[in-house]
């Protein structure tokens, strides 16, 4: 059923409406391999049907489907959000007075200090939005199309601007690990430390670590082999020394409610979730004394990455740990290397005492 661009009294309650309908067609729409919870799904299935009075009850009801399994939810929803909050600011009357310009403004006002790859994430989330306004609407039989592009949006500038992620220093790392020994937590302290210091030493992602159950990890020599399912289904295997996990590893009891076999889970045998990681890494972070912008778990998979190229300066290396698709993803460490920079240094020196 197709509605008017402006179905609802204002602007806000009409963008609103679209934006909600958006996000039940991406969730028909998205892969549910990763499913595990079709009842919270059915759950926000229905509210989005029922229809939403608030972007926080939007936001609710996407965070719901997310941790029922539907993991890529959030790229196409969070970036939305933002243009949603900032488009509000504007007081519009219509949703047909936003055009192209109107969006490379406001893209370039929400994507300011963000990577290139979170800019592409949003310019990529906006132009599907709109392509699916464009085919959704009708006001006597015919559409309001936006076509929306984005071609100039100077947002993307490619490699030379992308930002650097936020990692520790070696320094850093040997108190950070110190403070993961010293924590103290109320309950489940072994499973804690573990899937932090998997993630630490090995690289892996947040969702990598939590997809992980008991008959993905085998012995071979003194390491544990790791078999990771990461990004699209694919796997890889990854490697630690036994000593640095196997106390806390054994440690661990089976609970037997959680028939899948999934080695992060709480009392009820569900697993745990990438905020819940994120917040135990928040609390280490704060024992250690270190300060980030960015404090959340998958800091510590750049952490990760950013020591191994400085150790072995071998991008492809870094590129099959971290299970990359592209090389050039991997290629943002490089930019870590400083060897090349002091030769130029020397050089300039050189001429100079010329």
């Amino acid at each position: 059923m197709k509605y008017q661009l402006d179905h609802k009294q204002d602007f806000q309650s009409s963008m609103l409406f679209w934006l909600t309908r958006y996000v039940k067609y991406k969730l028909s729409s998205l892969s549910n391999k990763e499913l595990r919870d079709p009842q919270a799904l059915a759950k926000a299935n229905y509210q989005l049907n029922r229809g939403v009075g608030t972007l926080i009850e939007l936001d609710g009801l996407v965070k719901l489907a997310r941790n029922a399994g539907l993991t890529g939810i959030n790229t196409y929803f969070n970036p939305l959000k933002k243009l949603y909050e900032t488009l509000c600011m504007y007081e519009l009357t219509s949703l047909k007075q936003i055009d192209e310009e109107l969006l490379s403004e406001t893209l370039a006002s929400i994507t300011g200090g963000l990577s290139d790859a979170s800019k592409k994430n949003y310019r990529i989330s906006v132009i599907n939005f709109f392509s699916y306004l464009d085919k959704q609407n009708e006001e006597d039989g015919k559409a309001h199309v936006y076509n929306v592009e984005l071609k100039n949006w100077g947002g993307v500038s490619g490699a030379r601007g992308q930002k650097l992620p936020e990692f520790m220093s070696e320094d850093e790392v040997k108190r950070f690990l110190t403070a993961i020994d010293e924590a103290e937590f109320k309950s489940n302290q072994n499973r804690n430390k573990l899937i932090i210091k998997l993630i630490i030493f090995t690289g892996i992602r947040v969702s990598e670590a939590l997809n992980l159950k008991r008959k993905d990890i085998s012995e071979e020599g003194d390491l544990y082999i790791i078999r990771i399912r990461g990004k699209g289904n694919k796997y890889r295997i990854v490697m630690i020394k036994q000593h640095l996990i196997s106390e806390y590893l054994h440690s661990i009891a089976i609970n037997y409610i959680n028939k899948e076999g999934y080695l992060f889970i709480n009392k009820k045998g569900t697993r745990l979730t990438q905020a819940y990681v994120s917040r135990i890494v928040e609390q280490i972070l704060f024992k250690a004394g270190i300060r980030k912008e960015k404090n959340g778990a998958h800091m510590l998979r750049h952490t990760f990455a950013t020591m191994l190229y400085k150790k072995q300066k071998d991008i492809v290396l870094v590129q099959e740990a971290l299970g990359h698709a592209s090389l050039n993803t991997s290629r943002i460490y490089t930019h870590f290397d400083n060897d090349k920079l002091k030769l130029a240094a020397k050089v300039a020196e050189d001429l100079s005492e010329g």
